[in-house]
């Protein structure tokens, strides 16, 4: 019998991301492999780092970049800077230099097309909101328009098109993986803060909850649109998460926990169910400490409230 055609589909989900990481070592580990990749915002760098060598060794890389990571290193947010933005009339508030520098001296490839799996990268057209995917051409300037959160970073102009974060579109990596003739699809969501104590505050904070919330219900939307369509199997995010998607100073945790609660999905066969996970439907939990009440144990093993409890079927 032949193989599937699997693919890996990486959301949006600001410092989150870090979630879709401990997600990715799970899998690899497990043996679960991909022929190609989608991403979309910062789904689309952890997709483009993925796709460069899907291997335990290039995830281990993955996962050193996302432990060093600080805010500074991808919103270098000033008041001079802001002041500045003011004055001279922006349409957005941070330069994207920083996470040019990062990706630059990072990513392993130029190139789209010379990642080892191939890698598509969501971006969206600012004038008409229309879904644009990047199959082939710069890699930077392709990650940089998937990154480009309206308002946050500048748009990235590619040929005739304003171009800005892939979240914004209409339809989720998902149609793009089924699209792209994907029989069987792994998404991998962070989910949202859940736990949180209190709403996002400032433009940056806002704007990442937004896009991250935006993602989320287009997510579920898509699930429903592409019943049938492809097998698709969504990894249970974490939940309770009480970490913003403008928080980086957690990324460890975050890794380590979802690399934890993946791997107790799977040995509980995970990848056989066509569930949607409880923890990516609206709703809350009573506040709790971060992250002194959720800090993984030493022994490796998931806290009991990673384990999404409850899922319900969608086909």
């Amino acid at each position: 019998m032949t193989r599937p055609r699997v693919a890996f589909v990486f959301a949006a989900g600001g410092s989150l991301g870090a979630v879709e990481v401990g997600m990715l070592k799970a899998l690899v580990a497990a043996g679960v492999t991909a022929d190609l990749v989608v991403g979309a915002s910062v789904g689309a760098l952890n997709a483009a780092y993925f796709a460069s060598d899907p291997t335990p060794d290039a995830v281990g890389r993955l996962e050193r970049i996302w432990r060093g990571i600080r805010r500074k290193d991808v919103f270098p947010v000033s008041i001079r800077a802001a002041i500045g933005g003011v004055l001279a009339r922006r349409d957005y508030l941070v330069s994207s230099d920083a996470l040019r520098s990062l990706i630059r001296t990072t990513l392993r490839f130029r190139q789209l097309e010379e990642a080892r799996i191939p890698c598509h990268v969501m971006a969206t057209d600012a004038l008409d909101g229309s879904p644009v995917r990047f199959s082939s051409g710069p890699a930077l300037d392709a990650l940089l328009a998937s990154a480009a959160i309206p308002g946050v970073f500048p748009p990235v102009r590619l040929g005739s098109r304003l171009l800005v974060d892939g979240a914004v579109a209409g339809s989720t990596p998902l149609a793009a993986a089924v699209e792209l003739g994907a029989q069987r699809v792994i998404a991998l969501s962070p989910g949202l803060p859940c736990a949180a104590n209190r709403t996002p505050h400032g433009p940056l904070g806002v704007s990442l909850n937004a896009l991250n919330l935006l993602m989320v219900n287009q997510l579920l939307a898509d699930l429903q649109r592409l019943r049938g369509a492809a097998e698709i199997i969504l990894v249970p995010p974490l939940c309770p998460l009480a970490v913003s998607s403008f928080d980086f100073s957690h990324t460890g945790e975050l890794i380590d926990r979802a690399a934890a609660s993946t791997r107790a999905w799977l040995d509980a066969g995970g990848l056989d169910r066509r569930t949607v996970p409880e923890a990516l439907r609206p709703h809350t939990h009573p506040p709790a400490p971060w992250p002194r009440a959720r800090r993984p144990r030493r022994t490796g093993r998931p806290l009991a409230a990673d384990v999404p409890a409850r899922a319900v079927p969608w086909s």
